[in-house]
């Protein structure tokens, strides 16, 4: 982990072409302002981690339907 000490208005550049900016900082919270394109997605932690989540939830979701096809059409062939 890289750790910097930037004052207000003070940024860093990451990977040429994401800037984040230090708009205010007091009282124990920073605010960061970022500059990024718009192909590059920007979440907070914890909605990035509630976003994995789901999507783990939903391809769970996609593999017990498939699961379910495979049984149904089991139960239908001849014996």
């Amino acid at each position: 982990m890289l750790i910097l000490t930037r004052k207000r208005n003070e940024s860093i550049i990451i990977d040429d072409n994401i800037e984040v900016v230090v708009i205010e900082a007091e009282d124990g919270r920073v605010k960061l302002g970022i500059n990024a394109p718009k192909s590059v997605k920007v979440h907070r932690k914890e909605v990035y981690e509630s976003i994995i989540s789901e999507n783990k939830a939903a391809a769970q979701q996609q593999v017990d339907v498939a699961e379910f096809k495979r049984q149904f059409k089991q139960s239908k062939q001849p014996k």
